[in-house]
């Protein structure tokens, strides 16, 4: 806990759910009436200020990309982050995945656990049993979520070869990739060798409704030392190869048997896809059936919108949908991936980071069963300012709590000569935060103006959000590709509240995963789901925090994901509450 008067715990209350919940056909869910509040003027956003934490709260990582000259390719893209409850203390732990020289050298490097304890970071590596050969891997993303059904949240790791699946054991980790079948499957290259694919971001989610969760893993290139192709930056200077010089490998599915294994769905259900090239993954229910659809940014191909049809079966209408391409129709290189209803109760946003010169991808659709988006980035106040960046994470987040959700952007080339090129980019660059005006959905860059850490210009990769130091605001944790990670404290100058809300579903989905939660008494009526894996490589806290200004109290309606909806009118805001499914 924090001993500073700044950093005030809020507390937890327990909401006892009414006896009127009840099991419906699945649809959108209805609130009740909403309460009296009081709103900023439409266009009057409140003041942020992110500024970076005392002594970065004890967190002494520095990430290892491996680069020893030769350019290749996995040394730009890691590493990720994953803020968690790894002891159901109350209290947010960490993870966060390195990579390792690619020949043989004495210094060991794993992915590396922090235990949060009295409000600051202890390494518990060793501790947690996350040390060791087994874990000296390339690693590229990381995610938690309670695949086996027992209440804590276990880890996925993915990787540059076998994936790591690390069971929580009452407090110890202990990789059983192996047995659930989940290690990642092979490619064959030209001489016949058989390599391991290269996954990067994942999520778990429970797809088919029997309760366990499942497991989507995103694939990048056919990529190995020896195909890796010469390329010339300028001059005699070695630059990175462009991802469409290799294939694609097809990102994959597993079905949670319920017995702590796993069955490869990949083709039976719709998710091949050969030709794609993914590097994030996001979910949400894009046409509100109650069942989660799967969100796919792909480099240098089309992306991808599976929507889920049941069954453990999907088809990908990216095209169709209009998320495929960019507003120019051509492909763009996504990364970080994520959807929210930001601005409207009834207007999907979808935000995908892209390269150097392709600004934010952000499309829109109406509240309509026909799923149509068109790339707003322009109108939306994205296309000026987020051109000249490469951005790799994106998220939604309530920065300043008035009830609309901003975006930040997390930012970083990944070529350190690319300066030799062009004038216009370069290799460090600054994170973004793009605030909510409230007028017409409309963001405006104001990170000159929401604290000292948009000031400084890093290798962003990954991000991770969550309420570090109890006080009712998203604070974050960033990581740089072959540099430290950072920890960013919320100071909410203008002291707007929140409502946190932390569901307890029943086993197997113990965290209630999937499950979609409506909170009335803001600006708009606000809606998310509890989800897995987003930004890139990274995942959030699974307590949701919705923003509501100066609103004292919110009614809140939960579809839980066995189709059950339940109301709870009149919740305190400025308040943790842990609801329970009936």
């Amino acid at each position: 806990m924090f001993t500073s008067p700044r950093w005030v715990w809020l507390g937890m209350a327990l909401v006892a759910l009414p006896a009127c919940a009840k099991k419906k056909e699945v649809e959108k869910p209805k609130g009740v009436t909403a309460p009296t509040i009081h709103t900023m003027a439409t266009g009057d956003f409140a003041p942020v200020d992110f500024e970076p934490a005392p002594d970065n709260l004890g967190l002494d990582f520095v990430h290892t990309s491996g680069a020893d000259g030769r350019k290749l390719l996995p040394e730009t893209m890691g590493g990720g982050v994953c803020l968690f409850d790894a002891d159901g203390d109350g209290d947010l732990d960490l993870y966060l995945t390195n990579g390792k020289a690619w020949t043989s050298t004495p210094e060991h490097t794993t992915g590396q656990f922090y235990e949060m304890r009295d409000g600051r970071f202890v390494n518990a590596t060793a501790q947690v049993g996350l040390a060791g050969p087994e874990m000296e891997v390339v690693g590229q993303g990381c995610i938690a979520g309670d695949y086996d059904g027992d209440g804590d949240l276990d880890l996925f790791v993915t990787c540059f070869g076998s994936n790591l699946l690390l069971q929580n054991q009452g407090g110890t980790f202990t990789n059983v990739a192996g047995a659930a079948g989940v290690e990642g499957a092979t490619w064959t290259d030209e001489k016949g060798v058989s390599r391991p694919q290269w996954s990067t971001s994942a999520g778990f989610c429970d797809l088919d409704g029997d309760g366990w969760l499942d497991l989507f893993v995103c694939n990048y290139l056919e990529w190995c030392v020896e195909n890796d192709v010469a390329f010339t930056l300028t001059g005699d200077v070695k630059g990175y190869a462009s991802p469409k010089l290799y294939r694609g490998s097809t990102s994959r599915l597993y079905k949670n048997t319920g017995k702590g294994t796993f069955t490869d769905v990949t083709e039976s259900s719709g998710i091949l896809s050969i030709n794609h090239k993914a590097l994030g993954v996001a979910f949400a229910d894009v046409n509100r059936d109650g069942k989660l659809d799967i969100l796919v940014a792909n480099d240098t191909q089309p992306n991808c919108l599976f929507v889920n049809k049941g069954d453990m079966t999907f088809e990908d209408i990216g095209v169709q949908s209009g998320i495929a391409y960019g507003v120019d129709g051509g492909v763009r290189a996504g990364m970080g991936i994520d959807a929210a209803y930001y601005a409207k109760a009834d207007e999907l946003a979808i935000a995908v980071g892209n390269f150097s010169q392709e600004p934010i991808s952000f499309f829109r659709t109406k509240g309509t069963r026909r799923i149509v988006f068109a790339d707003d980035n322009v109108t939306a106040g994205l296309g000026r300012t987020s051109g000249p960046s490469l951005t790799f994470s994106t998220a939604f987040l309530d920065a300043n709590l008035d009830g609309y959700s901003d975006l930040l952007a997390i930012n970083g080339h990944l070529e350190p000569d690319i300066a030799m090129l062009t004038s216009s980019t370069s290799f460090r660059q600054k994170p973004q935060l793009f605030v909510n005006t409230g007028v017409n959905g409309r963001l405006e860059d104001h990170s000159a103006q929401a604290g000292s850490v948009f000031q400084s210009a890093i290798v962003g990769r990954g991000l991770a959000l969550g309420d570090l130091d109890q006080d009712g605001d998203v604070d974050a944790v960033v990581t740089e590709c072959g540099g430290p990670a950072h920890v960013w404290i919320n100071q909410n100058p203008s002291k707007t509240q929140s409502l946190r809300l932390q569901l307890a579903g029943h086993a197997p989905n113990t965290f209630a995963v999937g499950a979609r939660v409506t909170v009335e008494g803001g600006p708009y009526v606000q809606s998310a789901w509890v989800r897995t894996g987003q930004a890139y490589l990274s995942q959030h806290e699974m307590t949701l925090t919705f923003g509501l200004g100066k609103a004292t109290e919110a009614n809140v309606s939960i579809l839980w994901p066995d189709g059950t909806e339940t109301q709870n009118p009149g919740l305190k805001v400025g308040t943790q509450h842990r609801l329970v499914e009936p």
